[in-house]
């Protein structure tokens, strides 16, 4: 008599291979940093006053922010008044058509915020605007 022999195969681990799913992972994560749009603001908190006339801000615009405590920040550094016509023409060497808008802080001193516009007047700006959170 001959014996029959069924063999059995050793069961093997499953292998889940989840280089594609990284793959996913990595390629959504670059969408959604390209696809987003991030304001750059002044670098310091400034309480803007609202106003129902308010539009948006051109991307190209130089930043001039003023603090309630009345410190001027231009695109993120603090400059001291007495350089900030200086800067602003040299800003506007390289481009001048360039906008500038003054963030100002609701509780800071109009006397701070005319001598900003009057500094961007010397150094050639040709179109400031006063920046306001719409309603």
């Amino acid at each position: 008599m001959e014996t029959l022999e069924i063999t059995r195969k050793k069961r093997q681990g499953v292998n889940v291979d989840i280089a594609p799913l990284m793959d996913m992972v990595f390629i959504l994560l670059i969408f959604f940093i390209v696809t987003s749009t991030f304001t750059r603001e002044t670098g310091v908190e400034v309480e803007k006053p609202k106003a129902k006339t308010a539009t948006e801000l051109n991307k190209k615009s130089v930043l001039i922010a003023i603090t309630r405590e009345g410190t001027i920040h231009v695109n993120e550094r603090q400059v001291e008044y007495a350089a900030l016509k200086d800067i602003l023409k040299q800003m506007l060497l390289r481009n001048p058509s360039r906008e500038v808008v003054i963030i100002s802080d609701k509780n800071s001193l109009t006397g701070r915020l005319v001598n900003v516009m009057d500094a961007c007047n010397l150094a050639g700006v040709k179109k400031i605007s006063v920046a306001a959170m719409t309603n």
